[in-house]
């Protein structure tokens, strides 16, 4: 859980794991990445030039999930300086909203500009299939607060932010074409955060799907939301880990979300280099 301090507000928290950061590392990034559950290897895969264990940041929450490590890596993928988040904080763990998205505002402090986010899900289209790689075109949030509730940071953005546009055109864009170059299938779609940590029932995946839910998930959304906030550039691809409850007749486990995600992390690796690369040239280093 998040370490012993006392806060006024979770602007000065996010002071104070802020200049805990810059006593520590010294270090700029361009893109933000969030690895989900399962798809932690890519941080290792990078040209790492830092590490930095939560435990190590006064004030910063920690993830307990199996197969998070809980950790800032720093470095690049070919040319672009990266931070990425091996291991999320998630609502479930029991954690404060403001909590949830500390780690997406304190990355914006460091610098980034872009916030890719990563996730495995279930599916509540029927079309889709496990090992899928779905483009997040959208999201719904009403199952969770919002990160925004509270005393706004107006050095962070405005206190109404717009969210028509949650998830860039530009950025999705350029992921459409990576693909297409990598011969990747990807699917597109739109993403529901509910809290967890059950799995849902067949008729909440049924409610999904009526909601317009294409995939479901226990984070982003409310990450999301934090990033566009702040004004950051945001993009975002869910692993379809399983199909969800009601379209399959296994019970569901998380060794099985872990498992699919393990199958499907070379493409998404191949993917996820690839489009990082191609937006910080297209997008960010005009």
């Amino acid at each position: 859980m998040t370490q012993n301090n006392i806060f006024t507000t979770p602007e000065e928290k996010l002071e104070l794991c802020f200049n805990s950061f810059k006593s520590k590392i010294d270090f700029k990034p361009a893109v933000a990445l969030i690895l989900g559950s399962g798809l932690g290897a890519l941080a290792d895969e990078i040209d790492v030039r830092a590490v930095l264990n939560y435990n190590e940041i006064e004030g910063f929450p920690l993830s307990t999930v199996p197969g998070h490590k809980g950790r800032f890596v720093f470095g690049y993928i070919d040319d672009v300086p990266m931070v990425i988040m091996q291991g999320r904080v998630h609502y479930y763990e029991g954690y404060s909203m403001s909590d949830v998205v500390l780690p997406t505002r304190l990355m914006r402090k460091m610098g980034a500009e872009v916030l890719f986010l990563t996730n495995a899900s279930g599916a509540a289209n029927p079309d889709f299939s496990a090992g899928d790689f779905m483009l997040i075109t959208d999201q719904i949030s009403n199952f969770v607060p919002s990160p925004l509730i509270g005393p706004n940071i107006d050095s962070l953005g405005t206190r109404f932010p717009d969210m028509s546009e949650i998830y860039s055109k530009k950025l999705r864009g350029i992921v459409k074409k990576t693909a297409e170059a990598l011969n990747i299938k990807l699917r597109e779609g739109v993403y529901i955060q509910l809290t967890g940590p059950n799995f849902e029932s067949p008729s909440e995946v049924k409610m999904c799907r009526m909601l317009g839910a294409d995939a479901i998930g226990m984070s982003t959304a409310c990450e999301a939301i934090a990033a566009n906030h702040a004004g950051m550039k945001i993009v975002g691809i869910s692993c379809v880990a399983n199909l969800g409850c009601g379209l399959t007749d296994t019970p569901l486990t998380h060794k099985e979300v872990i498992e699919a995600a393990d199958k499907a992390a070379p493409l998404f690796k191949k993917l996820i280099k690839a489009s990082v690369v191609n937006i910080f040239h297209e997008e960010l280093n005009k």
